[in-house]
C-alpha cells in the first residue's frame, strides 16, 4: 500500500500541473482553448471535447476551487491501487461529461475538473462499504464530514455547471461498485505452530481492513 500510495501522490501531482500549465496557456490566449475545447451541449462536433474540457477552466478562481479537493479526493481514490483509480477517472469522466452534453444549456461551454472532483468525492464515501476495507470506511466518513458543504454543489445552481457535478459523483458511487475489490480477504490458514505473532497480528490487521 506504501507503494501505490506514493505513486498516487505524484500522480495527482502530474495531473496538477497540467491543469496549471494548460491554465497558463490559456489565460495567455484570453481563454481561447476553454471556447474552441470546451464541451457545448447537444452539439455533436464538440463530444470529442470531453477529453480535454476537464483539463480546462475560465479563470484563476475556477481552477483554484478545483485544485484542492481535486489533490485531496483523487490521492484518497489512488492510495490503495493506480491502475483502478485509471479506470474509475475514465469512467467519471465520460459519465459526467455525457450527462453534461445532454442536460446542459446548449448556449453555454462547459470546462472544469469539477465533475472529476465530485466523482472521486462519490467514489471515496463509498469505496469503503464496497471492499469492507474499515480504513476506508473511517476515511468516507471523515470526507463526507469535513466536506458536506460539497453536497451543495449538486443542486441546480444558475451559472453553475452542477450537470457535471451531478452526474461525476454518481459516476463516483458507480464506480466504488463496479471497480470493487472482488479478489477475496480469506487467505489459506497457516498452521497454529508455523504462524508467528507477528505474522499473526498483520493477517488480523489485514482482516480488518488495515
Amino acid at each position: 500500500m506504501i507503494a501505490e500510495a506514493r505513486k498516487a501522490f505524484w500522480v495527482m501531482v502530474a495531473f496538477l500541473a497540467v491543469i496549471w500549465v494548460a491554465q497558463i496557456v490559456n489565460w495567455a490566449s484570453g481563454y481561447a482553448l476553454s471556447r474552441d475545447y470546451g464541451l457545448q451541449a447537444w452539439n455533436p462536433a464538440t463530444l470529442p471535447n470531453m477529453v480535454s474540457s476537464p483539463f480546462l477552466h475560465w479563470s484563476w478562481e475556477h481552477i483554484e476551487g478545483n485544485s484542492g479537493p481535486l489533490f485531496i479526493f483523487g490521492f484518497l481514490s489512488a492510495y490503495r491501487g493506480v491502475a483502478r483509480f485509471f479506470s474509475v477517472t475514465a469512467l467519471i469522466i465520460v459519465v459526467s461529461e455525457l450527462g453534461a452534453w445532454f442536460t446542459s444549456d446548449p448556449n453555454g461551454i462547459g470546462v472544469g475538473a469539477s465533475g472529476i472532483v465530485f466523482g472521486y468525492f462519490g467514489y471515496v464515501l463509498v469505496r469503503g462499504a464496497f471492499d469492507r476495507h474499515l480504513i476506508d470506511i473511517v476515511v468516507g466518513v471523515v470526507m463526507a464530514l469535513c466536506f458536506a458543504y460539497q453536497f451543495t454543489g449538486l443542486l441546480p445552481q444558475e451559472g453553475v455547471g452542477w450537470q457535471a457535478h451531478l452526474f461525476g459523483f454518481l459516476a463516483g458511487v458507480v464506480g466504488g461498485w463496479v471497480f470493487r475489490d472482488r479478489g477475496g480477504r480469506s487467505r489459506p490458514a497457516a498452521a497454529p505452530a508455523q504462524q508467528s505473532p507477528r505474522a499473526a497480528l498483520l493477517k488480523e490487521l489485514d482482516d480488518l481492513g488495515l
